[in-house]
């Protein structure tokens, strides 16, 4: 269980660096993001979070919004992740968790 904890909290982090380096490009690079190729990579991770953030979001929301939709729900995927393993390794022991 403690492995399925951490790895989903690992594929949480791996996204929100992703959408977080994204942003950042976005405002140093500003009109010509497309054409870094940093960005397209990061774009690249950050997509199945933000398709899921459309799919869970009404039509009304603008597409400019969705990676910061799919920041806050992958935050708090990253935080219920963390809070269960902190549950779990308090039920097995500090000792068996690193």
């Amino acid at each position: 269980m403690l492995t399925v904890i951490t790895a989903l909290k690992l594929i949480a982090e791996i996204a929100l660096l992703s959408l977080c380096g994204q942003w950042v490009l976005g405002v140093v690079c500003g009109a010509g993001r497309m054409r870094n190729p940093f960005y397209a990579l990061l774009a690249l991770l950050a997509r199945p979070w933000v398709s899921m953030a459309r799919r869970m979001s009404p039509r009304s929301v603008p597409e400019q919004r969705l990676p910061l939709i799919a920041f806050f729900l992958v935050l708090l995927t990253w935080c219920l992740a963390s809070m269960a393993k902190v549950g779990v390794c308090l039920q097995i022991g500090l000792a068996l968790c690193k």
